[in-house]
């Protein structure tokens, strides 16, 4: 087995000191984002925040209070929150039970380089199913003020899904060195910092009740994409209770919950779609996956629902209509190139799609949407992120954190696909790249 886990020679994110400051930068972000966009702090930005009194104050900030206790525990106090920890962890406890006991299909994934091909259990949109219909009968029987308590304990669900992605970060890098165990070809640097945040192991799993439980994509979906539903459904509740009922919810947020309910739903239904994402094939699962789905997804991507709960806005029926069609567009362009892709791979459909044949024997597609770009599934992602921030209005851009963040990542996901890529098939790649050129906007980029 060991020459089947070669020690890693290349870092990514510029190393460890990179894998530090991303490992501490991500959630700090988490957590700005909220004190720099509640109702809490008073605006979005807060009135009194400026760069000048930021800097200002950093400047002035005496660093010996780290180093006092009283200062961490009021930091502590600021952020815990014991029932949130105990919502959230019944929560994650509620969607492997949920894994485990409803019935699925079994899926064969990519075949790995040990030449395994492992097998995953289909069901991520039952879970789905199952816990929206547990939320709507819950606001139902007790109405939407009891369906408030994300928005009001934001900051303790957000603690407890770090503690979380720490946890399980932690966890798989203790496992990754039993013996036979498969690492990842990033992952593998000796470095423990730097394999701790990229992932040591490439499918870290344990067994429960008799099945094997693949951690790396149960996270993917499940836990941190649904309650992302969840949240945006809260903060509906919110201004409901705030503004008289349901029919005082505005058509922002009506608009915001059905794009991202219809992004989840979508990527919960399509679930087999994952198997073939460079997260699940080649990615090892550590600190930059579990705080990614566990934390980033539910509590960034939410950012729009929870700034329209404090600040409402009636957009009107033409606006509305723009905003559908943007969103209509990326999601049709996203879907579209998705379905090729995957029909392809699986030779269920190929719709008259050309290609050519690597010497290693894999097939590239070089027509339809795949023709057109490298990547054009990611250009409808990034149009569906900008329709989901259109809806609050250009009073601040910290709404449109997401859409920015979002472009950026798909082009730094894009660069690396591409250099794997590149090592994978060699020439063939740069042939491919000249029948190809445009990396996700064709034309354009």
């Amino acid at each position: 087995m060991s020459n089947l886990n070669p020690r890693t020679t290349k870092y990514e994110f510029l190393g460890p000191p990179g894998a530090f400051l991303i490992s501490t930068g991500v959630p700090s972000l988490i957590y700005g984002l909220y004190y720099g966009c509640s109702e809490e702090t008073g605006g979005c930005p807060p009135p009194t925040l400026t760069l000048t009194k930021l800097t200002s104050d950093l400047a002035a900030f005496p660093l010996h209070a780290l180093l006092e206790a009283s200062w961490w525990k009021n930091v502590w106090q600021e952020v815990w929150d014991t029932e949130a920890a105990l919502m959230y962890l019944a929560w994650y406890i509620f969607c492997v039970v949920a894994w485990r006991v409803l019935p699925g299909a079994e899926v064969e994934g990519t075949k790995i380089r040990d030449g395994s091909v492992k097998k995953y259990k289909i069901n991520a949109f039952s879970t789905f199913l199952l816990t929206m219909g547990l939320a709507v009968g819950t606001i139902v029987r007790y109405g939407p003020e009891k369906f408030t308590f994300l928005y009001e304990r934001w900051i303790g669900f957000v603690t407890a899904s770090i503690l979380m992605s720490i946890f399980q970060a932690f966890a798989v890098y203790a496992m990754s060195f039993r013996k036979g165990a498969l690492l990842a070809l990033g992952g593998n640097s000796g470095n423990w910092l730097y394999d701790w945040y990229i992932g040591r192991e490439l499918n870290p799993s344990i067994n429960i009740l008799g099945a094997e439980f693949d951690i790396k994509t149960f996270n993917e979906l499940r836990p941190g994409l649904i309650l992302w539903a969840l949240i945006d459904i809260s903060m509906v509740c919110e201004q409901a209770v705030r503004r008289g009922g349901f029919g005082g919810v505005t058509d922002s947020l009506w608009l915001v919950l059905l794009f991202q309910f219809g992004y989840v739903a979508d990527g919960l239904y399509n679930e087999p779609a994952i198997l073939t994402t460079m997260d699940i094939t080649s990615d090892g699962f550590g600190f930059m996956l579990s705080v990614g789905d566990l934390a980033w997804v539910p509590f960034v991507y939410s950012l729009q629902a929870r700034y329209l709960v404090f600040r409402p806005r009636v957009i009107g029926p033409v606006a509305t209509a723009l905003i559908l069609a943007v969103n209509a567009t990326g999601f049709w362009i996203f879907r579209e190139a998705n379905s090729q892709k995957n029909d392809f791979r699986n030779g269920k459909d190929t719709r008259g799609l050309e290609y050519f044949t690597t010497e290693s024997g894999s097939k590239l597609i070089t027509s339809g949407w795949w023709g057109r770009s490298r990547h054009p599934n990611y250009l409808g992602d990034i149009l569906m992120a900008l329709a989901w921030s259109l809806p609050t209005g250009f009073e601040t851009p910290i709404t449109y954190f997401y859409v920015t963040y979002f472009a950026v990542l798909l082009i730094h996901r894009q660069r690396r696909d591409d250099e794997h890529c590149h090592k994978k098939y060699g020439k063939d790649w740069d042939k491919y790249k000249t029948m190809v050129p445009y990396r996700i906007i064709p034309y354009v980029y």
